[in-house]
This record gives C-alpha cells, sequence and structure tokens, in this order.
C-alpha cells in the first residue's frame, strides 16, 4: 500500500493518497480543489488515480473530487445519509456511486468500508481501511474527515450558524456523542488519519500532530473520556470559536458542485489612471498582500491589508465578498499562490494584479503603530477597539474597550470621526483591521504594537 497526507497550512487541511501498488490503482480522499501535488506524487509512484472520495460536504474550504472527474473521469464514492438537504447536486453525468454505512468499495487490493458518523453534519462518513495487498484481514486505520480529530470532535454548530439551519447544534450535538460510542468500539491499534489539524475552524481544540490511534484518543481525547450524554453536548457546544461568513458559501457550493477551474492569465495593471479607476468602483476590492510593516507607511486608500502568511485564507474568507472583484497588490512570486488560496475557498473573480512598484507614483496615506505605553496615553481620547474573537474577549480584555471582531468590521456603524485605537492579541490583526477601517474612510486610526499579550505585560 502506498499512503502519503497533504497538508493545506493555510487550511489547516488534509486530504490522503492511497494507492494499491500491485495493481497501481489509487484513491485520493478529501481532494483540495487544486489536486495537481496530489496527481504529480502518484504519477512520480507509478499509480493511477481511478477515485476520489470526501467524508462530507465540507463547510471550509471547495472539494476537488468535482475537479478530478472533470480532469481525470475518476469514480466518485460520495455520502448518501443525511436528509434530502445534504445529497449532491452535481453528479449527473458523472460516475458516482452513493454509499450509506455499511457499504464497501475497493481500490486495487485495499477495502474501504463506510461508516456513518453524523453530529458534525448529517451526511458525515468515515472510512475503514483493510489492505489485503499484505494479507491483512483486519482493517489498518480509518479516515474519519471532521468527526474525529486529533484531541477533539468536529463541531455540530455550523449549520446553525453558518449555514443558516435553524436547531440543528444540539441535535447535531447528540448525533457526535452516539458517533463517538461506535467509535470507541473500534480496536485500540487502528490509525486514525483526520481531514484537519490545529488551525482549522472546525473543531475548538485540534491537536497538531497529523494522526493518532483508536487507542491514544480514547485515553486523551475529552470527548471519549466523556460517558454523560448531557455533559457532552454541553462541553461541544461550549466556546466554539466564530463560524468564519464564508462557510455558508461553501456548503452551498461543495452541494451544488464547484466551478471548474481552468487555467487562464490574470492580467496586471500598469498604469496609475487605470488603477485608479478600479479604485473609484464600488464592485471592486483591492487587496493589498504586502507584510503590514510595509503597508502601514503605503496604504493605497481604499485598500484592505491581508498579508499573504497562514492566516490569509482564512481572513480573505471573512472579508471578501463573492459579488466583489478582486484587484489584488502583489509581488509576482506570489501570484501563483495567493490565486490558488483563495480559488480554494472558491473566491475566484481574482480582475487583476498590481505590482508594488506602481504605488510609487500613488497618493499613499498611513496608518499608525503605537507602543503600549503610547497607547496608554492615548486611551482616554480615543474610542478603545478589541478584534479579538469571542473568546479571547471573554477571557479578559482591557477596561473601558469595545469589541468588535475583525471578521465583522466593514459591518461597523461607528461615525467616521471617531479616533481609534484599535488592538487584537498580538498585532497583527489589528494591523488588518486598521487598514478595513480606514477603507470606510476613517481618518483617525491607530493600532497597539503586541496587542493585548503586550499591555498585559506591561
Amino acid at each position: 500500500m502506498y499512503f502519503r497526507s497533504f497538508f493545506n497550512e493555510k487550511l489547516a487541511q488534509y486530504s490522503y493518497l492511497v494507492g494499491c501498488q500491485r495493481t497501481g490503482e489509487a484513491i485520493v480522499i478529501d481532494p483540495a480543489r487544486d489536486s495537481s501535488e496530489v496527481i504529480a506524487a502518484a504519477k512520480k509512484e507509478g499509480l493511477h488515480i481511478s477515485a476520489a472520495t470526501e467524508t462530507h460536504i465540507h463547510a471550509d474550504f471547495v472539494s476537488g473530487s468535482r475537479q478530478l472527474a472533470n480532469d481525470l473521469n475518476v469514480k466518485l464514492y460520495l455520502s448518501d445519509e443525511g436528509d434530502a438537504d445534504w445529497k449532491y447536486q452535481y453528479t449527473d453525468g458523472l460516475n458516482v456511486d452513493f454509499v450509506k454505512d455499511g457499504s464497501k468499495f475497493t481500490i486495487g487490493n485495499l477495502d474501504f468500508e463506510v461508516m456513518h458518523t453524523p453530529g458534525h453534519t448529517p451526511e458525515s462518513i468515515s472510512f475503514v481501511l483493510t489492505d489485503r495487498g499484505r494479507g491483512a484481514t483486519s482493517p489498518i486505520g480509518i479516515f474519519t474527515g471532521d468527526f474525529v480529530f486529533v484531541g477533539d470532535v468536529g463541531r455540530p454548530d455550523l449549520l446553525e450558524k453558518a449555514a443558516g439551519i435553524a436547531d440543528t447544534a444540539d441535535s447535531g450535538a447528540r448525533d457526535m456523542f452516539k458517533s463517538v460510542q461506535r467509535f470507541k468500539e473500534l480496536p485500540d491499534y487502528m490509525m486514525v488519519w483526520p481531514a484537519h489539524g490545529a488551525g482549522s475552524a472546525c473543531g475548538k481544540s485540534l491537536g497538531a500532530v497529523p494522526s493518532s490511534t483508536v487507542g491514544y484518543e480514547k485515553q486523551f481525547n475529552w470527548a471519549m473520556k466523556e460517558t454523560n450524554e448531557e455533559a457532552f453536548v454541553n462541553e461541544l457546544l461550549k466556546d466554539q470559536p466564530e463560524a468564519p461568513v464564508y462557510f455558508a458559501e461553501m456548503k452551498k457550493v461543495n452541494k451544488m458542485g464547484p466551478a471548474i477551474m481552468e487555467d487562464k492569465t490574470v492580467p496586471v495593471i500598469s498604469s496609475k489612471e487605470e488603477f485608479e479607476k478600479e479604485l473609484q468602483n464600488s464592485s471592486t476590492f483591492v487587496l493589498d498582500t504586502r507584510p503590514a510593516s510595509l503597508v502601514e507607511k503605503t496604504l493605497v486608500p481604499g485598500a484592505i491589508n491581508i498579508p499573504f502568511n497562514k492566516a490569509f485564507t482564512n481572513w480573505a474568507g471573512w472579508l471578501i465578498g463573492y459579488d466583489e472583484q478582486m484587484v489584488i497588490i502583489a509581488e509576482e512570486s506570489q501570484r501563483e499562490d495567493i490565486v490558488d488560496s483563495l480559488q480554494s475557498i472558491h473566491l475566484d473573480a481574482v480582475k487583476a494584479f498590481v505590482d508594488p512598484s506602481l504605488l510609487n507614483e500613488m497618493d499613499l496615506t498611513t496608518y499608525e503603530t503605537l507602543s503600549v505605553d503610547e497607547f496608554k496615553k492615548e486611551m482616554p481620547n480615543g474610542y478603545v477597539m478589541d478584534v479579538r474573537n469571542d473568546t479571547e474577549w471573554s477571557e479578559g480584555h482591557i477596561d473601558g474597550a469595545h469589541h468588535h471582531f475583525l471578521g465583522k468590521l466593514r459591518d461597523t456603524t461607528l461615525p467616521k470621526d471617531t479616533p481609534i485605537l484599535m488592538h487584537c492579541q498580538g498585532g497583527a490583526r489589528s494591523a488588518i483591521g486598521a487598514t478595513v477601517l480606514k477603507s470606510l474612510g476613517f481618518e483617525d486610526v491607530k493600532h497597539m504594537a503586541g496587542g493585548y499579550a503586550a499591555y498585559k505585560k506591561a
């Protein structure tokens, strides 16, 4: 058996390539939208990708199943669990097997048995893998998707918070409790391969270790140790992080079918006049991907700065509307990766790029970065804004501060002449927030270097 995982650090998401080396067949489990790296790895190993599958209708990234069916004509194995609201709608004309609890399918000498594991979503399934190529008659491991993570289980509140389906969080938590009891009956030696690691918003305390075992999770995963259903439900629903607004779009896209990606060249704006015209277009979102240390003194009026780092995709999903056309300030060496990151959450409307050198011809603006001492001195004369998430705020905050979560900052209704003193936990999010407010017409915007952590230490 050939086995390899692929990790997208911006989405904290795992895809898996599993192949039978005797027959040369392979399957991709929970594929990302851009599976080029997976395809290249299979080709290098002499494997033919003949199938793809996914554990559920994902909410946090665009699934690559439809793309693989289009590009490689693979057979899809998709969940047929859940009610009518959770059935795939894009499968006409494709080679698809719809699977339920107990269904089995084979890739070469690899046997996969479907285990219905609802809780995160009603249609969620896991795949129990047995490698007959080595003569095994017992399973080696289980692909759990967003059901069991290392140290946690999937959150059941996304349908309610992100997709707007009322009264599903509690019932989902109770389904999760039942699924966990079934998981605990599996042999301790079995490997556990989840769809996400630390940094994903699909749980609240995911571990950074890429895999685990059933036995280890029984010992150390809080959800395995809680035997009282009511206590389990209360703990699972408590303190879940904010559900990114783009999750609702992802659910719809992955259910109805993502657009097929095609190679196309994104034009580059080469003149000041052309760029200024875009800045006046109300449907244009000007995205600056440079480091905040550069942007604070060279901010294009109207632009929002989301630095291209590990957190880029998350904040792009929070702050960019799906009806907006993006004009992106970016170095040439990063442009392809930026497009890939945006497309991973179906933000496909990249209209043009702007080279940072063009900014030398522009009239620019700034925002100010204050030390802790400077921030404290100015607090009596400004509106102190904390842009951290709800859990961080509830665990402690500056007296007199006002809570405005960064992901919803474009909706602020504060008067534009309000002097803003902004902070987050470490300084990165408040730098983004400063550009959001500047793009809305706020002139007096300052943020604190080091954030709340530096403030507490001081």
